[in-house]
């Protein structure tokens, strides 16, 4: 493999999305159907977006109790941090792909890593998942349907430019025109040690 199949990405992203609306339970974590190392983390990576994806919607619930938001909010500042730790991952796997690649002397960076556009990717698979829905809910006015059904188009049209740079970002990177360079993300809330709330309980 000459570089990274963004195309088989996609597809992993969407078997995760209908697998999990299969299930719909917030709480399983199914095993993971992949065995190559890179379709593993985009399968995981895509599940744990799934569940932050409804949780984000229960948190919503206008006659949700105190109680049940901390928990929800508890769950999403996890997920959020289970998200990263996946990206990273995903990073890790590329610099080891491109770790041979003689880089140009002139060779641009880019403004975000390749992980995270597939973090973009994978959310935006969701979007158009959940999208298509409420373009075609037949318990709507036909002005609504016509407004999502153009959301709809918008990202779709989205989901090609995405694609279509994840693949030059690629092809340049495997070539040397642009230098394969990490910043690991550093949250500082969950670090008992940088969050002031956190460490002054511990002193």
């Amino acid at each position: 493999m000459s570089s990274v199949n963004v195309q088989r990405a996609w597809e992993i992203f969407n078997t995760a999305i209908e697998h999990y609306h299969e299930v719909e339970e917030l709480n399983i974590r199914p095993i993971n159907p992949y065995n190559h190392p890179l379709e593993k983390l985009f399968w995981d990576k895509n599940w744990i977006d799934c569940i932050q994806w409804h949780t984000e919607d229960l948190i919503r619930d206008p006659e949700i109790t105190p109680a049940n938001a901390l928990l929800l909010k508890r769950k999403i500042d996890a997920l959020n941090q289970e998200r990263t730790d996946l990206v990273e991952q995903l990073d890790d796997y590329f610099l080891e792909f491109f770790k041979n690649v003689k880089v140009l002397e002139d060779a641009s960076l880019n403004t975000e890593s390749p992980a995270w556009v597939f973090d973009r990717l994978s959310i935006l698979a969701l979007k158009i998942y959940h999208m298509e829905i409420e373009a075609y809910r037949n318990d709507i006015s036909v002005e609504q349907k016509n407004r999502n059904q153009n959301k709809l188009s918008v990202l779709l049209e989205q989901k090609l430019d995405v694609c279509n740079a994840l693949e030059n970002l690629f092809q340049n990177i495997q070539q040397g025109k642009v230098k394969m360079k990490v910043y690991r993300q550093m949250k500082m809330y969950n670090d008992e040690t940088l969050n002031p709330i956190l460490y002054s309980k511990n002193s």
